[in-house]
């Protein structure tokens, strides 16, 4: 909680939530859910991330007062004002470090979206300042498909629908650290589609790409282009892409624009509504990045999960209401 003071000389955007906000948030996102989403701490994480969009992309932007706070920080504050979660406050760095560490290795999939003449592809750029390029993706949701969360991501980052062009059988994968990626390559989608994303403050900027811009500069330059741009998260999956493409050529009918470029389709307005720091590529923004050397502590380790505790603490804040 270092760091979170409801007092300073500037009164914008320095008021932590009030306690009926917090109240409302554990209510709408931790107490009314399944038990099973009850039963591991990164179940509830997941539950406390998604209350932490709801607050940033709602709350935050309606009340100008309102501290925009990082995952971590808000973690914190709901461990402290939410009654189901105070028993284990003591155990909240450890906790955290464990979801952190959890959340590399959810598998992730999404799509590559060629044009039509699989020269270019639809590149997104994440939120915040010095973010790099990626295919759009997303990490999948507990028994979700592959390719179910493949459509779900591209349709949140672009606002658009490739359920009808997914081909169950076109995908290139990868295993970046101790996570899967699953990319589906999409093609022939028009260059004049309009894109939008459906989600806030995740995706400043849609982009189409030319692939021969995107090729690495060489081995001391792997997660750059030769234009420069950061492609930590297109790098590993060019060279099979270009290998796929050479044994799926577009359609005959199809001319080559020799001239065309990498074309923005959509930009963000504005996206500098607080602090910028450069956005892990694996994580959405607002998430912390990872460090090995945070893995959770001893403590954490033999911890048991007590989900009757839980269960019994909600029933006395209902029953106290």
């Amino acid at each position: 909680m270092a760091g979170l003071n409801r007092s300073s000389s500037n009164p914008m955007r320095n008021l932590l939530p009030p306690q009926e906000l917090l109240d409302d948030l554990c209510s709408r996102f931790v107490l009314n859910v399944p038990k099973e989403d009850l039963e591991s701490f990164e179940r509830i994480l997941f539950l406390l991330e998604q209350a932490h969009w709801f607050y940033e992309d709602n709350a935050v932007e309606q009340n100008p007062s309102l501290k925009s706070l990082s995952f971590k920080e808000f973690t914190s504050l709901m461990f402290n004002s939410c009654a189901a979660l105070r028993p284990y406050i003591a155990h909240i760095d450890d906790i955290y470090k464990d979801f952190t560490s959890y959340k590399f290795r959810v598998p992730v999939t999404g799509a590559i979206i060629l044009d039509e003449t699989y020269e270019r592809c639809l590149l997104v750029k994440g939120w915040k300042a010095g973010a790099s390029w990626s295919f759009p993706r997303g990490k999948k949701s507990k028994d979700e498909e592959d390719h179910t969360c493949a459509v779900r991501e591209v349709l949140e980052e672009t606002g658009f629908d490739v359920s009808n062009l997914l081909k169950m059988d076109d995908y290139i994968e990868v295993v970046i650290g101790q996570q899967r990626v699953r990319l589906y390559i999409i093609t022939g989608v028009k260059e004049d589609t309009v894109f939008a994303p459906l989600t806030k403050k995740e995706i400043s900027e849609i982009s189409w790409h030319r692939l021969d811009e995107l090729q690495p500069a060489g081995d001391d330059a792997i997660s750059r282009g030769v234009n420069g741009l950061k492609l930590y998260m297109v790098a590993p999956f060019l060279t099979a892409l270009k290998t796929w493409i050479a044994s799926h050529p577009p359609p005959a009918s199809q001319k080559s624009d020799a001239s065309a470029r990498g074309t923005c389709v959509w930009k963000a307005k504005n996206n500098s509504g607080g602090p910028m720091t450069t956005e892990n590529p694996l994580v959405r923004v607002g998430s912390e990045s990872y460090n090995a050397d945070n893995a959770p502590g001893k403590s954490f380790r033999n911890f048991r999960f007590d989900t009757d505790s839980i269960i019994q603490s909600i029933k006395a804040a209902f029953s106290a209401n």
